[in-house]
């Protein structure tokens, strides 16, 4: 791309025709005291200096010499190469919005796909062309609960990622959808004592998350019982997608609606991005209500299967008051790494890379419990669980030096929890890494 600096006198128009004396009148919104107040001292530099400067710049980025027991709605996984190597084809990586089907049947039936895989994971039968992340989804599914049964009341567990709880009060603030949380219990499920006093006809969604954010998975069959036939919905939320591939589905449990975060299905945290969100449904009453893209499998004149967008009653295309939803972008090409990703695996091998979680996580429980480092919640895990120690934020402090990333303080979204550390334990992490971190706990918890 080509930089085209602006000279004094082109400058000098464009604030004339604005009706601004000088280009610090423009900033004049920002207080003194966030002004700098020298010039920077920048010193021009050749091209391989730039290069040399850069190249020096990325040898800070420790990251990969780390231990890494981080996850907490990003997680990092086994990555086969050729999940990087067909997304990195041209074709796949230059398109956008595949509005003109006769040229972009290959894109449509690798959505198709992945909407089918996603569907058979959630144990839903529809399922939308994604969403920008878990937290959108989440919030989404609430909008869809609210126009569907036309109550604004909802009740959300407050062991949800923290995060996607403030992506939905951010949602709702000006609609006039009363949110309320339910507290959790002494084994870091919802609690069902706190559910009863809050749950009544007026509710219009119950939304879950398993694993919840303490990675402990829920047991909420209960839920769908208690609502019976009130016209509430259930919707659960799975922040870690890769749990579907050996954890009961979302139906079993109830679920009218499943929402959640694919990121784990052959994406990289990559400090925070890209991410995948998903949308699923059983009910077909909901299709016309799914916010982003569908893709459906039709045929030709001649009776060749092909696959097109449909029922797009929502974003750009019609009249912006009336649409399902704000979001019009499609993360396409995220999508092309997940239907590879899970096409790689098959459902043995996403089963397999589950298993080793599960095993990997308890394995890392199981050893701390014997060397009397606190459990916060002993109920049921897929790959993170939480400790207690003295002080969370000095043993992340000191672990890092040692150049281990023991997990997340949830001080972070928990300011009062100052106690409390989540780990997160895939299989990447191998035994030895699990060993030492438990040797580094014991001696300064």
């Amino acid at each position: 791309m080509r930089y085209f600096p602006h000279g004094k006198n082109s400058i000098k128009q464009m604030l004339e025709d604005i009706g601004v004396n000088n280009i610090e009148e423009l900033f004049e919104a920002i207080p003194d005291s966030n002004k700098r107040k020298t010039e920077i001292d920048f010193k021009p530099k050749s091209e391989n200096e730039l290069m040399e400067y850069f190249k020096n710049l990325s040898e800070e980025n420790r990251y990969p010499s780390y231990k890494r027991f981080l996850g907490a709605g990003a997680y990092e996984h086994l990555i086969p190469e050729v999940v990087n190597y067909i997304s990195g084809k041209g074709e796949f990586v230059t398109p956008y919005t595949p509005y003109q089907p006769e040229v972009a049947q290959g894109t449509l039936q690798a959505t198709f796909e992945y909407q089918t895989m996603i569907a058979n994971l959630t144990g839903m039968e529809f399922s939308n062309a994604s969403l920008y992340d878990g937290a959108t989804a989440a919030a989404e599914g609430i909008l869809l609960a609210w126009r569907v049964t036309r109550k604004n009341r909802f009740l959300i567990a407050g062991s949800i990622h923290p995060e996607y709880l403030q992506t939905i009060q951010t949602y709702v603030k000006n609609l006039g959808i009363i949110i309320e949380t339910i507290d959790w219990d002494e084994e870091g499920r919802v609690s069902k004592g706190d559910f009863e006093q809050k749950y009544n006809e007026n509710v219009g969604g119950i939304l879950i998350q398993s694993p919840n954010f303490f990675g402990i998975i829920e047991d909420y069959s209960w839920i769908k019982e208690k609502i019976g036939e009130n016209k509430t919905l259930l919707i659960t939320a799975v922040a870690e997608a890769l749990s579907l591939g050996i954890l009961k589905p979302p139906s079993f449990y109830g679920a009218d609606v499943v929402v959640g975060e694919a990121q784990s299905l052959g994406l990289y945290p990559s400090y925070g991005g890209p991410t995948l969100g998903f949308i699923t449904t059983s009910n077909k009453k909901f299709l016309w209500e799914l916010p982003g893209r569908i893709v459906g499998e039709t045929v030709d004149a001649d009776g060749n299967t092909g696959y097109v967008l449909t029922l797009s009653t929502r974003e750009q295309h019609i009249r912006r008051e009336r649409a399902t939803s704000n979001i019009c972008s499609n993360q396409a090409w995220c999508i092309i790494r997940a239907s590879v990703f899970l096409s790689v695996y098959g459902k043995q091998g996403l089963k397999e890379l589950a298993y080793q979680n599960i095993q990997k996580a308890n394995y890392a429980k199981e050893q701390m419990k014997k060397r009397d480092i606190k459990i916060k919640f002993d109920a049921p895990v897929f790959n993170e669980f939480v400790i207690e120690v003295e002080d969370a934020e000095k043993v992340y402090n000191s672990l890092l030096e040692k150049k281990i990333i023991c997990g997340i303080p949830l001080k972070w979204f928990f300011p009062e929890d100052t106690k409390s550390i989540l780990i997160t334990v895939t299989e990447v992490v191998s035994k030895e890494d699990i060993d030492l971190l438990i040797k580094e706990l014991e001696e300064i918890k």
